[in-house]
């Protein structure tokens, strides 16, 4: 009935009326998302008849009564088979400001129609294939960048530029010629990241590093929704960047990453937001080749050198192994060098294995990331040792039980999800220098046999890269227990009674007769396999280990 009374009004009304019951229509259904069948064909046809009102000369509340209603039909894919033509296509493109040709955006009772504008095309674009492709032909890409260069340095037109990166977004997530069409052609790169800074109001005091003032106020609810769809547009940009990227690109990725430095160390306008906000730069730093991830730590100034020095004069003589960390006026310090990044980073990945859930897609790029930049910048590494894996005081508990972020990561290691036991596994071996020995003494042989078999070190030994030979100290409290640390366990236990010390001889040999048999039925039926270790570290069917062994010790033999 709604669509059958707006319908007659639109074909055969005047601008006031047709403005009075579409707006009627977009109260009612605003928050309405699911359609009903019956009534798709009167919804198709008050498609175009809105289309038709927009090509006439009508009041500019008028216009945006149309779009507000053509935004919430939209959401039906079925609606938008038939009006979905590029003649409709390039009225909302003349709307949006997208085909005008001067620079300038003066007329500030057009914005709301701009904004319904691009709030239609989003929807359009999104629901309907006919729509992707016409946005190729159109070439709205190039279009939207155009706009966004018109307004990208004035802050009272932020819905513009949400809701146009929001449309760049959609454009590179659905085509790959777009994402290489922004990254080369349309400067993209370079565009969106000067977008980020405008939203985050960066002042540079030297090349890669801005100024974060702590006392401001937090960022703003419409620039924290401008910064969050330009991260998400970058992220598309930027995907496999860090697979192969020109020596000449590499300023330009070291300035981004000094932007999404800054992104890390500001809050938004709520928790919630700002966690998505630190989400989305999480994920696009992934992308930045890890060379340039330099950048994400910095050296102290003159003056925080001083006070950072004053501070660990400070510290207790028995504290010698935590002098290299200090937290001086809420900035981190480890070694000279300002790791708030990071450490936000540290903080934010403990967030995300606490909220228990998501693991694959929450937890793993942050993961993954910590784990590439330990890997390529000894500095990073060292501090996140620190943090993740401090010294070993206490080893009366499982390695996988109590509350800080080494238990946490831990108890990830024995993950159901395999890629998140995986990353977690690889992150804790990195910090330990890909050392079994290491990895060993701080997770215990059972978590860390999944990891193990995977890249052959069961029997010992490092993985293949390559760190500084700056050896862990124990301390005295881990020398003392380490002769009754369980190596499969990874705590200190109770000795225990040996259950045959009362067996008399015949009693033992039961016992193992017994247990062999077992075992013999239990290999026969196939039901478990013997395995063994092959030299090099892998594991095998325990027959062929054998005689891999018997091979080698022949070949070494003395034979004269």
């Amino acid at each position: 009935m709604d669509e059958e009374r707006a319908l007659y009004i639109v074909r055969a009304g005047e601008a006031g009326a047709i403005e009075r019951v579409l707006r009627d229509y977009s109260d009612k259904h605003r928050a309405t998302f699911k359609f009903e069948s019956t009534d798709e064909d009167k919804r198709k046809k008050l498609c175009e008849g809105i289309f038709k009102v927009l090509v006439k000369d009508i009041p500019t509340t008028c216009q945006v009564s149309c779009l507000e209603v053509l935004r919430i039909l939209s959401r039906d894919k079925k609606v938008l088979v038939p009006v979905t033509t590029k003649e409709n296509m390039q009225i909302l493109l003349r709307l949006a400001k997208l085909n005008e040709s001067d620079d300038s955006l003066e007329k500030v009772s057009e914005f709301p129609v701009i904004v319904e504008s691009l709030k239609c095309l989003c929807n359009i674009v999104f629901n309907s294939q006919m729509a992707q492709q016409l946005s190729l032909e159109l070439n709205l890409a190039a279009k939207l960048c155009n706009l966004l260069r018109k307004c990208k340095d004035r802050k009272f037109i932020s819905d513009i530029k949400c809701f146009d990166l929001r449309l760049l977004f959609l454009l590179s997530l659905l085509h790959t010629d777009i994402r290489s069409q922004l990254r080369y052609e349309l400067q993209g790169l370079a565009l969106l990241t000067q977008i980020l800074e405008s939203a985050f109001s960066i002042k540079w005091t030297d090349e890669y590093e801005s100024a974060i003032d702590r006392n401001g106020p937090p960022l703003s609810p419409q620039e924290t929704d401008c910064a969050i769809e330009a991260l998400k547009a970058l992220f598309n940009v930027t995907v496999d960047s860090w697979k192969a990227h020109k020596e000449s690109d590499s300023h330009q990725f070291r300035v981004m990453a000094a932007v999404l430095r800054h992104c890390l160390l500001i809050v938004g306008p709520t928790e919630d937001k700002t966690e998505e906000l630190h989400s989305n730069a999480v994920n696009l730093l992934s992308n930045v080749p890890v060379s340039c991830l330099d950048v994400l730590i910095c050296p102290l100034t003159h003056e925080e050198t001083a006070q950072e020095a004053t501070t660990l004069d400070e510290l207790p003589n028995d504290k010698t192994a935590e002098k290299e960390t200090v937290l001086k006026n809420n900035t981190m310090v480890y070694n000279g060098m300002n790791m708030e990044a990071i450490h936000v980073l540290l903080s934010f990945m403990e967030k995300r294995i606490d909220k228990g859930s998501s693991y694959r897609e929450g937890l793993t790029p942050v993961l993954s990331l910590l784990t590439e930049c330990s890997r390529a910048h000894r500095n990073i590494r060292k501090f996140l040792k620190d943090q993740v894996l401090p010294p070993l005081r206490d080893v009366t508990n499982r390695p996988e039980v109590g509350s800080t972020v080494r238990n946490k990561l831990v108890r990830l290691m024995t993950h159901v999800d395999l890629g998140v036991k995986q990353i977690a596994a690889e992150f804790l071996f990195v910090l330990c220098k890909e050392r079994v020995d290491s990895l060993l003494k701080y997770t215990g042989y059972g978590n860390a046999a999944g990891l193990l078999a995977a890249r052959g070190l069961l029997a010992g030994g490092r993985g293949d890269n390559w760190y500084s030979e700056d050896e862990d100290t124990d301390t005295e409290e881990y020398k003392n227990a380490k002769p009754n640390i369980n190596l499969i366990t990874g705590h200190l236990e109770e000795p225990m009674p040996n259950p045959i010390d009362e067996m008399t001889e015949e009693q033992k040999e039961y016992e193992a007769m017994k247990l062999v048999n077992m075992l013999d039925k239990l290999s026969r039926e196939e039901l478990l396999k013997p395995m063994g270790l092959k030299p090099d570290g892998t594991i095998t069917p325990l027959e062929e280990a054998l005689n891999q062994y018997s091979v080698i010790e022949e070949t070494s033999s003395d034979t004269d």
